[in-house]
């Protein structure tokens, strides 16, 4: 399992996950920068992800859906902030109604994604997310956030095994 840390902060109001894998930072860059990868592992299994939309560049859109066991869709979204590849990626994430409309019922937040060489030949990561509320920090922790990332995380190490840069 490449996951070897989650931090939750409530004083800070984050959510931080640590991994390592066995691929340079540009090998692991592309599981992001590639929507037929990220669709690989944006989800658990049991909730596999389509993306829509993938423009990953400042001010752009990546708009996706995951589809639950029983058929069922959840839509979300990303706005691009900023990008420093293959090292850095920062956006805000939010779920969506079923025509990809961000859900302003639901709580928004601000994602920041590192990737540092560890050695010639491997790449630590960290996933932090920051909430608006210690409220809506509760509620997406409630929903499964933690597990749900942790097994999405997961599944890269496979990714990465299966491809090449």
């Amino acid at each position: 399992m490449p996951v070897i840390d989650i931090q939750k902060n409530p004083e800070a109001l984050t959510l931080t996950l640590t991994a390592r894998f066995d691929a340079p930072p540009p090998r692991v860059w592309q599981v992001w920068q590639d929507p037929r990868q990220l669709e690989h592992w944006w989800g658990p299994s049991t909730y596999p992800a389509t993306v829509v939309d993938h423009d990953l560049a400042p001010g752009g859109t990546v708009t996706y859906f995951m589809t639950g066991p029983e058929g069922e869709k959840y839509h979300g979204w990303w706005r691009v902030l900023s990008v420093d590849a293959p090292h850095r990626l920062e956006f805000t994430d939010g779920f969506a109604d079923d025509s990809g409309r961000p859900n302003p019922d639901m709580p928004v937040t601000a994602v920041r994604v590192q990737l540092t060489a560890d050695g010639e030949a491997a790449t630590v990561m960290t996933i932090e997310s920051v909430f608006p509320t210690l409220a809506a920090m509760e509620q997406l922790v409630s929903m499964g956030m933690v597990e749900g990332i942790s097994a999405a995380v997961g599944q890269i190490d496979t990714l990465l095994g299966s491809l090449t840069v």
